[in-house]
C-alpha cells in the first residue's frame, strides 16, 4: 500500500532524532515537507538532508507551546505546499525523577510541550483534513504512556495524554478519512537526555543513555514503523519487542504488573545514591 500523491507533510521537532528520521522517511516516499523545529539551524540541517534525497523541504521555526504558532505552522504548510495531508506531532522533551522532587515549573514545561503541543497540532490539522476528506496524523507518545513506570510521573502523564487523544481521534475521524497512529517506542538513540529536566541523577541519566545506545531499534526504524502504521490505518506503533511484551503483561494482570514494578523500584531506590 502507498500514500496518495501528492503527499504534503509537516513534522514538528524535526531538527534531530525521531523528527529528523520521520522527515527523511517521508521524503523517501515522495513527500513534500515543512520541517519545523524551535531551533532554526537544526531545522535547516534536516531540510537540507531531505533535499539531498531529491524531495522538497522548507524549514519553519515553531515553538509548539504557542497555540498561535502551531496554527500558523499548519497555515504556512498549506500556503507553501498547497495543502496538508500529514502531520507528525513529534516535538517532545524528557523529564524524570521522584514525583515529590519535580517542581511545578518542570511539570508545566513538560505538559506544555509534550501534550499541549500535540493537541494544538491536531486542532490545527483536523479541520483541513476533514474538508478534503482525507489525512494522516502521527502523534509521538512513548511506551511510558502505556506502562507508567515509577519515577517518570510527569513524562508518563503527558505521554498517556497523547495516547488517549490519539485513541479518541482514531475512532472519531476514521469514517471521515483521517487515519491516526500513536508511536509508543521504548529506548532509542536521541538527544532528549541533553535537555532533560526534573530530579534525576547523573548515574540515572547515564543508564538511560546506555539503554538508548544498546537498542537494536533506532530512530529510522521507529520512523518507518510509524509512517507504515498511519498509512495502513493501524493505531498503535510499538516497534520494540520489550515494549509490546510489557504492555501485554499489563493488560493481562494490571495490579500484578504494578506490584512487580513496585518491587523493582524499591531495589532501584536502594542503589540510587550508591557510587
Amino acid at each position: 500500500m502507498s500514500f496518495p500523491q501528492p503527499l504534503r507533510a509537516v513534522v514538528t521537532g524535526a531538527g534531530s532524532g525521531l523528527g529528523r528520521a520521520l522527515a527523511l522517511d517521508l521524503a523517501k516516499r515522495g513527500a513534500s515537507l515543512i520541517v519545523s523545529d524551535i531551533n532554526p539551524s537544526s531545522a535547516e540541517e534536516t531540510a537540507e538532508l531531505v533535499r539531498q534525497q531529491q524531495a522538497r523541504a522548507e524549514a519553519v521555526v515553531c515553538d509548539v507551546t504557542d497555540r498561535n504558532a502551531v496554527f500558523g505552522l499548519v497555515e504556512e504548510t498549506e500556503k507553501r505546499l498547497g495543502g496538508i495531508d500529514l502531520i507528525a506531532n513529534n516535538a517532545g522533551v524528557a523529564i524524570g525523577g521522584p514525583f515529590d522532587e519535580i517542581s511545578i515549573e518542570d511539570w508545566r514545561w513538560a505538559v506544555d510541550i509534550n501534550l499541549w503541543g500535540v493537541i494544538y497540532g491536531c486542532q490545527a490539522a483536523v479541520p483541513k483534513m476533514r474538508a478534503q476528506g482525507r489525512g494522516y496524523i502521527i502523534n509521538v507518545a512513548s511506551a511510558a504512556g502505556l506502562l507508567a513506570p515509577p519515577s517518570m510521573s510527569a513524562y508518563n502523564v503527558t505521554k498517556a495524554g497523547v495516547v488517549s487523544l490519539s485513541e479518541t481521534l482514531f475512532a472519531e475521524y476514521k469514517t471521515q478519512g483521517i487515519r491516526v497512529a500513536v508511536a509508543c517506542p521504548t529506548f532509542f538513540r536521541t538527544n532528549i537526555v541533553g535537555a532533560m529536566r526534573g530530579a534525576t541523577t547523573k548515574k540515572e541519566d547515564a543508564q538511560v543513555i546506555r539503554w538508548m545506545e544498546r537498542s537494536k531499534v533506532q530512530a529510522p526504524d521507529v520512523a518507518k514503523a510509524a509512517v507504515d502504521s498511519v498509512r495502513d490505518g493501524k493505531l498503535y506503533v510499538q516497534p520494540m519487542r520489550e515494549g509490546r511484551m510489557a504492555w501485554r503483561l499489563k493488560r493481562t494482570a494490571p495490579q500484578r504488573f504494578y506490584e512487580s514494578l513496585s518491587r523493582a523500584h524499591k531495589q532501584f531506590l536502594q542503589g540510587r545514591n550508591k557510587p
